[in-house]
């Protein structure tokens, strides 16, 4: 694909792309239909942990980088088919209000962590050793925000899941390399971390929402209902339902962040 073709899509995915809330309800219709329990990470873990997972299980997992308005609509379709999910927030788009909201529910709100990255923003590090020589400096940071949220939230976040970002891709080093510190995680309670081993060994299939004009990788996650077991979904609310305003000050925050870094 040409940089044209890509800067068209980009523009189409950003500004005109008709909402596909209808498709995600759809999918979760076929799921119901299909016998599976709608389970949160928290959950699943826990079950995992204790041996006890029988049947089929669809772990329904949004990382929020942008647009809570499209993360409230999910959910809203979520209770409307009495099913639950995972939601993490960044530290841009969090929403106490509704994390709290889910959790009462009975799904499950959390921190989707970036300490790395922006850290090596702030600092204007474009080496990977010098990332790795300050682990500790941003485990601390890592952890300041972990306390922070919790304490604002008002309840005890068990799982956390990576973002990944531009400056990780090119620094080679993804933000889970905080958590390989067992200490920290024990010492936060941390149970799982979304791309632990033991979850993605123990799934039959993980299926990510893509940009238009993919939209699923490795394929449409309808290939798979029915077909497998345990299926793992992650979704962004950018790839579903167009935020003109949040996706031009998102776009604009990239090309800031990385002319300053």
């Amino acid at each position: 694909m040409g940089l044209l073709d890509k800067i068209k899509n980009r523009l189409y995915s950003d500004y005109s792309m008709p909402s596909r809330l209808d498709e995600y309800e759809k999918i979760l219709q076929e799921l119901i239909s299909n016998g599976y329990e709608h389970i949160t990470l928290r959950d699943y873990t826990y079950s995992l942990t204790n041996n006890s997972l029988i049947g089929k299980y669809f772990i329904n997992r949004h990382d929020i980088d942008t647009d809570t308005k499209t993360a409230r609509d999910f959910f809203e379709i979520e209770k409307k088919l009495g099913v639950k999910a995972s939601y993490y927030f960044r530290l841009s788009t969090i929403d106490i209000e509704l994390m709290r909201e889910i959790e009462d529910y009975g799904s499950e709100a959390s921190y989707h962590f970036e300490e790395i990255a922006q850290f090596a923003k702030d600092n204007h590090i474009k080496s990977r050793q010098e990332i790795l020589n300050k682990l500790d400096d941003i485990k601390k940071i890592f952890k300041k925000n972990f306390l922070k949220l919790e304490k604002e939230l008002d309840y005890k976040l068990k799982t956390v899941v990576a973002h990944g970002d531009f400056v990780n891709r090119k620094l080679k080093i993804t933000s889970n390399e905080l958590l390989k510190d067992q200490k920290l995680r024990e010492e936060l309670g941390i149970i799982c971390e979304g791309y632990d081993k033991k979850i993605t060994d123990s799934i039959d299939i993980y299926v990510a929402d893509k940009a238009y004009p993919i939209y699923y990788h490795p394929k449409p996650i309808f290939k798979y209902i029915g077909n497998k077991n345990i299926i793992y979904m992650l979704t962004h609310t950018r790839q579903w339902q167009v935020n003109r305003v949040e996706n031009t000050k998102d776009n604009i925050k990239r090309c800031i962040e990385g002319i300053r870094w």
